[in-house]
């Protein structure tokens, strides 16, 4: 058995893609069915800096395929705070926007932690303990991209493990990468793209991270997404890594 597989890119508004990912003459409102059309997956970043309005959730659902799957960055006010099991309201305040409006295209809810946040047992456990299993009776999943040298410790991989949450694989020059496999579906972010490989990264890399994914996707659901590093190569990144596992 084999589990789904979902590969695509951070967004969808970035200006270098026109003319490179984007045809030339595309118009702006069309840019985000041109890439669901040519992804299988896109991590929303707006929501980390800003409500959204429940009719673009709803625009996001409507504008993608069957089987296409959004997952949304939580806002950094839940995050970025120097008690997490302060954080309630700030998670409540997030979930209340319209995540729902995405229906069966709702992926895991990404929760990004500052460089600088230091593993603290206690106060993470009681932050993951506010995470809902439910949003008015979809199923939600979360991911953990912690950045800090210090989570790699057993203790918070246990954490992660008794949640069901995914601790994010990061491939990063710096960032920690904590390869654990915690939760029901893993979430790989590739952060290294060069802009001198016209695919981001080289043949070789690609096809030893498709090689990763079919080994992943044996026990596991996969979401992966080629952020940052030399963006303007995200999409060809993406699509060369979906072209390997087609």
């Amino acid at each position: 058995m084999t589990h789904p597989v979902h590969i695509g890119i951070g967004g969808w508004t970035y200006e270098p893609w026109r003319g490179t990912f984007f045809p030339k003459g595309l118009v702006q409102s069309k840019e985000l069915e041109y890439a669901a059309a040519r992804m299988t997956a896109i991590e929303v970043n707006g929501t980390y800096y800003s409500l959204q309005k429940p009719d673009s959730f709803q625009k996001w659902a409507d504008a993608a395929p069957e089987g296409f799957v959004y997952t949304v960055k939580a806002s950094r006010f839940a995050t970025n705070r120097r008690v997490l099991a302060e954080a309630g309201p700030s998670i409540e305040k997030f979930l209340a926007q319209g995540l729902t409006r995405l229906g069966p295209k709702l992926g895991p809810i990404l929760w990004q932690f500052a460089p600088t946040k230091t593993f603290d047992a206690e106060d993470f456990g009681a932050f993951l303990k506010l995470l809902p299993k439910t949003l008015d009776g979809l199923p939600l999943r979360h991911a953990l991209e912690v950045r800090h040298e210090s989570f790699r410790d057993a203790a918070f991989v246990d954490l992660a493990k008794a949640h069901g949450a995914a601790i994010v694989h990061a491939d990063h020059a710096t960032y920690p990468e904590i390869a654990e496999d915690t939760a029901d579906f893993a979430y790989v972010r590739l952060q290294q793209a060069r802009e001198e490989e016209e695919t981001g990264y080289s043949a070789a890399e690609l096809d030893a991270w498709a090689e990763k994914v079919r080994e992943w996707r044996k026990t596991r659901e996969i979401f992966l997404f080629m952020i940052n590093g030399a963006k303007v190569r995200a999409p060809a990144a993406a699509q060369a890594l979906i072209a390997r596992l087609s």
